[in-house]
């Protein structure tokens, strides 16, 4: 195992590192301690920046490898809806916008996977980028400015739950949004004429 991490390249080690943080994330985010949520936000932040320089060091460099393509999007996913089924079960995040949210992801992936078999790569649109960055404050800021159990929020001021919760909310909007607009614009992935 040791050596195989070994030949890895940067961009992958970032990809495993973000997948491992996945378990040790929703552990602290059980606890209910203001220092074991402030670790789950920062641990999630942490994980999500990898993803913000995992592809940009594969893209610059030439470090792009079948590994990466596979396993990149899936630590993104796992990340995050880990991180929106905790919430949801802790009464933090509502679960119909859970719902959405993941069922937006696997529709995305399914039309990855169809087009990866023709060959064709989707680029991620402007609208999944924003939902991205939404959804990742939202997270955080769920993480940090809504109780649950006995627990108050480690920034327990009014005015940034209210503000979670519109960002939760957009979070829904743009998931719903950016996956149309992807269905629309990659339409021709899927071969009618075998339905």
């Amino acid at each position: 195992m040791l050596s195989l991490l070994k030949r890895m390249n940067l961009p992958n080690k970032l990809t495993l590192m973000r997948i491992a943080l996945t378990p040790v994330m929703c552990a602290f985010l059980c606890v209910e301690t203001h220092w074991a949520q402030l670790a789950a936000a920062l641990i999630f932040v942490a994980a999500a920046v990898t993803d913000l320089f995992d592809g940009r060091i594969a893209r610059t460099r030439g470090l792009i490898t079948d590994f990466g393509k596979l396993m990149d999007p899936i630590a993104d996913k796992l990340l995050v809806i880990a991180a929106m089924v905790f919430l949801t079960a802790q009464h933090r995040m509502n679960a119909g916008a859970c719902v959405v949210i993941i069922a937006r992801e696997l529709i995305i992936s399914g039309f990855r996977m169809v087009a990866a078999s023709r060959g064709v790569v989707i680029a991620a649109g402007p609208l999944g980028k924003y939902k991205t960055v939404i959804q990742m404050i939202f997270v955080t800021m769920g993480i940090l400015c809504l109780g649950f159990g006995g627990l108050n929020p480690v920034l327990d001021w009014t005015p940034l739950a209210i503000l979670t919760r519109v960002m939760m909310w957009a979070a829904l909007a743009l998931a719903a949004l950016s996956c149309v607009d992807y269905i629309r614009r990659n339409s021709h992935v899927i071969d009618t004429t075998n339905i």
